[in-house]
C-alpha cells in the first residue's frame, strides 16, 4: 500500500528535507512540519510558492505524480499584479512562448480574491496606485518557475502563488503547515 501525505507549503519553506544551501545558512524545510520517515516530495513548489504539496514514501507514484509525461494538472491561485485583459488570458490558454519554449495550454480564469486565505510572512508589496487580481490558473507541466514566468509573460507578475490541487488532491481547510494523510488516488 502506497501511503500518501498531503502538506500545505507554508512560504518560505524549501520542498525537501534538509537544506543543502551556502554553508551557515539557515532555511526552512519540510523536515520542520512532516516528521514521518522514509516521505519525499513528488514534485516541487519554490520556496516563495505556497500551497499544496504531495509527499509519497512510493518512488514509482512519485514519478507518476511528478513526471510531465503523466499530464497530472496542478491547479494554483495566483495574485497577479495589473488587471488581467482578455488579450492576456487568452494568450494564457493558448500557450505562451518562454526562454525554453512554448508551454503547452493553461486554463485560466479570473477569480474572486479567496474568502479564508492565510495571512503571508512577510507580507505581498502592495502598491496604491497599481491595481492586482487573483487568477485560478491550471497546467498540467511543471517547468521551473513556470507559472510566474507565464503571467510575467503577459504583463502580471506573479504577487502570490499558492498551488491548490495536483491531479485529484485538493488543499481544501488545511491550514499552512498542516499535513493531513490521503489515499494513493486523491482526496
Amino acid at each position: 500500500m502506497n501511503r500518501v501525505i498531503l502538506l500545505n507549503k507554508p512560504y518560505g519553506v524549501l520542498s525537501q528535507f534538509t537544506d543543502k544551501g551556502t554553508e551557515g545558512s539557515i532555511r526552512p524545510t519540510l523536515s520542520a512540519f512532516v516528521d514521518v520517515p522514509g516521505f519525499y516530495p513528488a514534485g516541487r513548489l519554490d520556496r516563495d510558492s505556497e500551497g499544496l504539496l504531495v509527499l509519497t514514501d512510493n518512488g514509482a507514484l512519485q514519478a507518476r505524480i511528478a513526471h510531465p509525461k503523466y499530464k497530472r494538472p496542478k491547479t494554483y491561485l495566483v495574485q497577479v499584479e495589473g488587471t488581467p485583459t482578455e488579450a492576456a488570458l487568452a494568450a494564457l490558454r493558448s500557450g505562451v512562448t518562454l526562454k525554453d519554449g512554448k508551454t503547452a495550454p493553461a486554463t485560466v480564469v479570473q477569480a474572486p480574491p479567496p474568502d479564508d486565505l492565510w495571512p503571508r510572512e512577510p507580507p505581498v508589496r502592495f502598491r496604491k496606485t497599481v491595481p492586482d487580481a487573483w487568477l485560478r490558473l491550471t497546467i498540467r507541466e511543471g517547468r521551473n518557475r513556470q507559472v510566474r514566468r507565464m503571467t510575467a509573460h503577459v504583463g502580471l507578475p506573479t504577487l502570490r502563488l499558492i498551488r491548490e490541487s495536483v491531479g485529484d488532491w485538493h488543499l481544501n481547510a488545511l491550514r499552512p503547515g498542516a499535513w493531513r494523510w490521503a489515499s494513493e488516488t486523491g482526496a
